[in-house]
């Protein structure tokens, strides 16, 4: 029996907010003699195997780590790392173009390595909130007990004092319920904050890409408006410096007309009277 296991044996657990859980009483080793698992007397619970990586030994008690808070600080701190290197690599990329294809290996194999820590994320949410919903069922539990012996104190049940030290011994499993949950919630925001920043972390290639085709589109437009209207030039400017005949308005019996609408019909009848003598000229010859 090594040295770890005799320092373990008989000491009392406790867990990281202070209850107690149970006595260490024996360990389980592997070949080369490293402590796998240690036994835990917990009363009528009976014996549990416990990992000793959850375990910190202390001088006089054993502090048992829950297993969610080892398995999501160990996905956080390998995330992070995975997502610094991909935006280290992206920007040394972007700098030199040279590097690219040399990159692209060391990309994929980050890019693979964040969606298997998505699968191991989906887990730990799930342990996350089974064990939230764990929480909540032991509060009831803790609420009940407080009003149920509140009642028992008014119809003259139990003393006051008794009433006092139950509010005293809830108030601490109170207190060490809260302090988790919060720690749970705060982990659960930290994996949700990752999650946004890997999404991000291809969001300037992606953006670079929708500026290029929304100029594109507005570089199309622009030219579609600046077609519409054309500019006159060459024969159309000739053409439209020639006076236009303008078409004269039907005159109706009830309205008189000014003098110059009176006067186109007379000068359009002169125009085309002279280019019918000139035709007839140019037959006769």
């Amino acid at each position: 029996m090594s040295n770890d296991e005799i320092e373990l044996i008989g000491k009392k657990v406790r867990d990281m907010y202070g209850t107690f859980i149970g006595k260490v009483v024996g360990t389980i080793t592997d070949i080369d003699g490293s402590i796998q698992t240690v036994g835990i007397d917990c009363g009528s619970e009976g014996l549990r195997q416990i990992r000793f990586e959850q375990l910190v030994v202390q001088n006089d008690v054993v502090i048992y780590i829950p297993k969610w808070r080892l398995d999501s600080q160990r996905l956080l701190r390998e995330k992070g790392l995975t997502l610094r290197r991909l935006k280290a690599l992206i920007d040394l990329v972007s700098q030199n173009d040279e590097m690219k294809e040399s990159a692209e290996m060391l990309h994929e194999k980050y890019k693979s390595k964040l969606i298997e820590l998505d699968e191991t994320e989906k887990e730990i949410k799930a342990q996350l909130d089974s064990r939230i919903a764990e929480l909540d069922e032991q509060m009831k539990s803790v609420r009940m007990i407080i009003f149920d012996a509140k009642i028992q104190y008014k119809s003259s049940e139990i003393s006051e004092s008794m009433f006092e030290s139950v509010k005293t011994q809830t108030t601490d499993l109170v207190e060490h319920i809260t302090h988790e949950k919060a720690e749970i919630s705060n982990v659960q925001k930290r994996l949700d904050d990752l999650s946004m920043e890997v999404q991000t972390a291809e969001a300037p290639k992606e953006q670079i890409q929708d500026s290029a085709v929304s100029y594109l589109n507005n570089q199309t437009e622009s030219e579609v408006q600046s077609k519409l209207p054309e500019a006159p030039t060459g024969e159309t400017q000739e053409a439209s410096a020639e006076p236009v005949t303008p078409i004269p308005a039907p005159i109706t019996p009830t309205t008189g007309t000014t003098d110059a609408a009176q006067e186109t019909p007379s000068n359009n009848s002169e125009q085309k009277s002279d280019e019918s003598n000139w035709l007839s000229r140019m037959e006769a010859q």
